[in-house]
């Protein structure tokens, strides 16, 4: 692209930045790269409203800075993030404060060595946090890299190399910024307003937007059928376990089974599972399959003191997914302690 035209075209982005961006997000008031970084992280597949509302504010005031996230434990690590998904993220960052704490590096090589931090979360903390002049890709940016330069499938490398051949280096950070916003408030997906957009000028996508990029099958999304087993002793305690598969990992479950087994199996017993015990049927959505489960209570005449059998107040200090927080919630209202 002609240095006169992309020089055009920063300017008009900053203006429209200026007057319209949102410069209130509070990443975008603080020159900590550790809050930067958690904001990259926690933005990864989640909207900034769910980010803002619920989880930002909290993690920054229990974690504060890297060590005191590098010194906790990764269970309340993760219960903070309960309900976030894609916990991996949570156990990533908690490692790579572990790894490089008290201070985050401050060059591609140091952060790409890094757990969970790919090219285009390094490239954001280099940007936000120490003004380097490297573009970014995240999903937003990436649509308006594919309209300007008309790019139906490009592969990872051709768009990095115009995402590089287009970055402002004299103002990365508000560039980079703004590019984000464009994505995410005029060049948006589905009803793109090419007409207020800065970018119209130099946008070889314009006249087709919706071509760009190339659509792709839907992906088809499956349905798991399964039972989940809340187990109770004598002594009102409930058994439930961390997760040790790669799934969910680091989290606590109770029971689950395939749908088609009628009869939970503990210590050598088998107790039935049926319309007597059923408290209720949860569902919830994956990123790769929805979980349609049947939720039994099954009561065994015996105390137990080993691991894995929790009180309520325990169980409310653990990190649970939102498909064992609906589960426990039934529990609660099947024994009228649920909420008003």
């Amino acid at each position: 692209m002609h240095s006169r035209k992309k020089h055009a075209f920063h300017q008009r982005l900053l203006q429209w930045y200026r007057l319209s961006g949102r410069r209130d997000l509070p990443w975008r008031h603080t020159t900590d790269p550790y809050a930067i970084y958690l904001s990259e992280v926690m933005l990864q597949q989640t909207q900034v409203k769910t980010v803002l509302e619920r989880y930002y504010f909290p993690f920054l005031k229990r974690f504060p800075d890297l060590q005191t996230l590098a010194d906790a434990p990764a269970q309340e690590v993760l219960k903070l993030w309960e309900g976030l998904g894609y916990y991996s993220r949570a156990l990533n960052l908690h490692k790579a404060a572990q790894t490089c704490a008290p201070r985050l590096p401050d060059s591609y090589d140091g952060l790409i060595a890094l757990p969970g931090i790919g090219q285009n979360t390094a490239h954001a903390i280099l940007a936000f946090a120490y003004h380097q002049p490297v573009a970014i890709l995240e999903a937003n940016v990436k649509r308006v890299m594919h309209r300007i330069f008309a790019l139906e499938a490009p592969t990872p490398a051709m768009l990095w190399a115009r995402a590089a051949e287009l970055l402002d280096t004299q103002h990365p950070y508000d560039y980079n910024q703004a590019m984000m916003d464009l994505g995410a408030m005029i060049c948006t997906p589905k009803q793109p307003d090419c007409t207020q957009c800065p970018a119209n000028s130099i946008c070889l996508g314009k006249d087709a937007p919706h071509s760009y990029p190339a659509k792709t099958a839907a992906k088809f999304i499956p349905t798991r059928y399964k039972r989940i087993v809340v187990l109770q002793d004598l002594a009102g305690r409930y058994f439930i376990m961390p997760r040790e598969a790669r799934f969910l990992n680091g989290l606590y479950g109770f029971i689950e089974q395939e749908r088609g087994l009628e009869v939970v199996e503990w210590q050598g017993e088998c107790y039935p599972l049926g319309k007597h015990n059923y408290l209720g049927h949860i569902t919830q959505s994956y990123s790769h399959f929805t979980l349609d489960a049947h939720v039994h209570l099954v009561m065994i005449a015996q105390h137990h003191n080993s691991d894995g059998w929790q009180s309520f107040a325990e169980i409310a200090t653990l990190p649970l997914s939102r498909a064992d927080s609906k589960v426990l919630n039934l529990l609660l209202d099947r024994l009228g302690l649920g909420q008003e």
